[in-house]
């Protein structure tokens, strides 16, 4: 696994810029990815074993692709049985510089997903809301951020598929 500079990146744990991010991956790294996204409590040594390394040694690259920021293992939650009620995805059209107003909607709490598009909208985002009341103050506050123009929300009613199994190039 090698990096190259690539300038204006940023970092998908935290939505930060970095100096380093287009990274390669071996084959070897891929196929470590790949054991991961079919169950993240794999094991180091059950990955080595698919793999053909030690558990050390995947234990090693691991923790390289994990602070490289190519990938996170966390525990995904289906928000409707945590008691979010409201869960949407919310095109925004916008004036100005996008990278400052999605800094500025990357830092809400409740928005879990930001990303800069093209298209119809300039930006869209999507987020999880404990009910109506909370989701009528979260609008009120990102249609005042500067810059955003106007907001078309899509309200998700049934989640049908949800996957982060793509895999590697």
């Amino acid at each position: 696994m090698t990096e190259r500079p690539t300038e204006g990146s940023r970092d998908r744990r935290n939505g930060s810029r970095r100096a380093l991010a287009s990274v390669q991956l071996d084959e070897t790294a891929k196929q470590i990815i790949e054991q991961l996204q079919q169950d993240g409590r794999r094991s180091y040594a059950a990955i080595g074993k698919a793999v053909g390394l030690s558990e050390a040694a995947v234990r090693q690259r691991v923790q390289k692709l994990l602070d490289s920021g190519v990938m996170q293992i966390v525990g995904v939650t289906d928000p409707l049985m945590l008691g979010f009620s409201r869960q949407m995805m919310i095109g925004l059209k916008c004036e100005g510089d996008l990278e400052t107003v999605a800094d500025e909607l990357a830092a809400f709490e409740e928005i879990d997903y930001v990303v800069i598009t093209a298209g119809s909208f300039d930006i869209l985002v999507e987020l999880v809301c404990e009910d109506d009341e909370q989701l009528l103050e979260l609008l009120g506050r990102i249609r005042r951020v500067p810059g955003v123009v106007s907001t078309e929300s899509f309200v998700y009613l049934k989640l049908r598929k949800q996957t982060y199994s793509w895999g590697t190039r």
